[in-house]
């Protein structure tokens, strides 16, 4: 009986596996057949403009991103 319990369940791990192999495989000939895409440049030059940055404002900032790095 346990001899018949464990085929069963290595015949269900291999079935798995061959599902996974497909699935994998299935997913890289959809990756080869997809055409890249030209992605616009967005310019964010202006989106600031008018805008007064002080030297508080940049020590604000680098505390802000730095906070748990010791610079």
């Amino acid at each position: 009986m346990k001899q018949a319990e464990d085929d069963s369940a290595s015949n269900i791990l291999h079935k798995i596996e061959n599902i996974e192999k497909e699935v994998n495989d299935l997913k890289l000939t959809i990756l080869k057949q997809l055409k890249p895409t030209a992605k616009k440049v967005v310019s964010l030059k202006g989106v600031l403009k008018g805008a007064i940055i002080s030297e508080r404002d940049i020590s604000k900032a680098k505390k802000s991103i730095y906070s748990k790095i010791e610079l």
